[in-house]
């Protein structure tokens, strides 16, 4: 039975960042709501104001001359003609203190007195309900009497009311679509994420756990028998001779193949047990039971049993076999890495034995261990030696078809170990830390390369160097870069690094922190082989990163896998989303790039290109692309 180790889902963090920016955006909108409102009360006052001056003005000029002959019917049908003016309430002229000398009110209750001096002083006068204002009439320029006018703030408020409640309905509105939009946003996140999780713990093939998911379940089993005892074993798994089946095949049956041996390992198993796919056709089970009890030998006789019956693969009988490595935690309490390192050493014991057959690891079997101290042994010396070199492998703009880039790879040939694969030395690099001079080294190769090239008049590109985990705990990483660049005489925006999406995630806060250093003083960062690791929405858009690296293997089959090219579509949509440009490696076909020029990726790197090249061949290669207006 194969176990769900989907991981719980981290959507916690992005709701309650949802939660934050809508909470903050109806902060901000309420406010600015309030600020409008206040305003334009502000706003409607003055004009309120200005209007009653100007009656007031027009009231002045005419009651001059019954002011000189103590025209008193004048004036008071002078100040009757306010009442055309719905807002003013009462009005009346003052010659000197005392009785005003004409009088308008349009009720009974609105008696006004003769201006004070802070009236006088001010013009107006604001109460809660009412607005008194004076205006002076003049003769020859001598003031003459004061005409006080009491308004109505009725129409004021009226007119407030209604402005105040369109904007509340329109901030109330705003904020209920920018609701619908986060939640909406929201659901697509958690979508994004419960599909980037089943990524990268599941085996798109076989639809097994994959490697990722095997290092935590074997960590957490290891866990589980130190706290509460019992007996781990660990059964690694080799198909003999697949590549050959696969080649004879091809890839879809062997694809195929491969999901038959996952459901056969599945049912050779208890439900309590779990398999797992590692590698390309490796497989791993996890088999926990009582303390002393040694199961794992008769599981790996009844895996071999059941691979021995043919598999009907496109209409046609397939034999495959398997070598099973064993090993146990026995009293040891074995580490993860020990634990699957021995059952690797058994597994190539029953190859070398003669394969389809298992071995239980012992501990003479040590010749894996001697091959790895000798790779050991010559790596420290590598550098030394002058072992070590770089190739050079092109990147592809594709909407100007382009050369952008090129990706530097480390290449290892010593004399007598001959040309020795990444694959093998890189491991060992990382367990002894050997990873961080070799690092330095490939960095300070660079810088110099790149120096060389800018005198040749080749500065239109980028090269990209990987990053490893180990480098990555080194703080004082940024500044040795900086300090080779430097060195170099370059402008670090010639440099781009790359660093893997779990690698990102082992430690975020210190990642993000070296990533925001390096981004900061011109350096380019990209993620590589982004969907096969887990990365949290809700630290993915905090990263300081400029790109998204497609993995190979989300690339090999396209198009024509649907899963694969929908896959990669959500890759490019949410890197531009993010507002980060893409690239695709492992592209061998043209078929391919074109799938990925019409899904708007932007760049894309493989051997469809070119395969990594010496530095000395990249003058030639760029002045032959270019003369030829194409890729190579």
């Amino acid at each position: 039975m194969v176990v769900n180790i989907r991981e719980e889902q981290q959507t916690g963090l992005s709701g309650k960042s949802a939660n934050s920016a809508l909470l903050a955006l109806c902060v901000a909108m309420l406010c600015a709501a309030v600020l409008l409102i206040v305003v334009q009360f502000l706003s409607l006052r003055q004009s309120f104001i200005e209007d009653m001056q100007v009656q007031g003005r027009i009231v002045s000029s005419n009651i001059t001359a019954a002011i000189v002959f103590r025209d008193v019917k004048t004036a008071t049908e002078t100040l009757a003609a306010l009442n055309a003016s719905s807002s003013i309430a009462a009005a009346a002229i003052f010659i000197e203190p005392g009785p005003a000398f004409a009088y308008y009110s349009r009720g009974k209750g609105n008696a006004l007195q003769a201006p004070t001096p802070a009236l006088m002083l001010n013009g107006h006068e604001f109460h809660w309900n009412y607005l008194d204002l004076v205006q002076t009439a003049e003769l020859d320029g001598k003031p003459i009497a004061q005409v006080v006018m009491r308004a109505s703030l009725d129409a004021l408020y009226g007119r407030f009311s209604m402005y105040a409640l369109i904007t509340l309905c329109v901030i109330f509105a705003s904020l209920g679509i920018g609701y619908l939009m986060v939640a909406r946003m929201r659901q697509a996140v958690a979508q994004a994420e419960e599909h980037l999780t089943y990524l990268a713990h599941i085996d798109a093939v076989t639809g097994l756990p994959n490697r990722h998911a095997f290092n935590e379940r074997l960590a957490h089993s290891l866990v589980t028998v130190a706290r509460f005892g019992g007996q781990l074993e660990l059964l690694l798994l080799d198909l003999d001779n697949f590549k050959a089946v696969n080649d004879s095949l091809g890839h879809n049956q062997g694809d195929q193949l491969l999901k038959a041996v996952g459901d056969r390992l599945s049912n050779s198993l208890r439900d309590a047990d779990i398999v797992c796919r590692i590698g390309g056709d490796e497989f791993a089970m996890i088999l926990q039971s009582r303390a002393g009890s040694r199961t794992g030998e008769a599981v790996a006789q009844k895996v071999i049993l059941s691979l021995a019956a043919p598999f009907e693969i496109a209409e046609q009988e397939v034999f495959v076999t398997g070598s099973i490595g064993v090993s146990s935690s026995g009293d040891d309490r074995l580490s993860p890495l020990t634990l699957t390192r021995n059952a690797d050493a058994a597994m190539y014991a029953a190859k070398a034995k003669g394969k389809n057959t298992y071995e239980i690891f012992r501990q003479e079997m040590n010749q894996h261990a001697k091959k790895r101290l000798a790779l050991e042994t010559s790596l420290r010396k590598a550098i030394q030696n002058n072992e070590l070199s770089l190739c050079y492998q092109p990147k592809l703009l594709l909407r100007h078809n382009r050369i952008v880039g090129f990706e530097a790879l480390l290449r290892w040939t010593n004399p007598q170990l001959g040309s020795v694969s990444p694959v093998e030395f890189i491991p060992i690099a990382e367990e002894t830390g050997l990873i961080n001079e070799i690092g330095m080294w490939v960095t300070r190769t660079v810088c110099m390369q790149v120096a060389v090239w800018e005198e040749l008049g080749l500065r239109d590109f980028k090269v990209s160097i990987n990053l490893s985990p180990r480098q990555t705990k080194n703080a004082n990483l940024a500044e040795e870069i900086f300090a080779e660049i430097a060195a170099a005489g370059i402008d670090a925006s010639r440099l781009e690094l790359e660093i893997t999406e779990s690698q990102l995630m082992e430690n975020v806060g210190t990642n993000i922190e070296l990533l925001s250093q390096l981004r900061a003083r011109g350096l380019r960062l990209s993620i590589d082989d982004f969907g096969t690791g887990y990365s949290s929405m809700a630290y993915l858009k905090r990263f300081p990163i400029n790109e998204l690296k497609i993995d190979r293997s989300f690339v090999r089959d396209i198009p024509g896998d649907g899963e694969d090219e929908a896959i990669i579509t959500a890759i490019i949509a949410l890197g531009h989303g993010l507002g980060l440009s893409v690239i695709a490696e492992g592209v061998e076909t043209e078929q391919q790039m074109n799938f990925l020029r019409s899904v708007q990726c932007d760049s894309i790197q493989g051997y469809f290109l070119a395969k990594p090249m010496p530095a000395a061949d990249v003058p030639g290669f760029l002045r032959k692309t270019h003369s030829q207006g194409k890729h190579a």
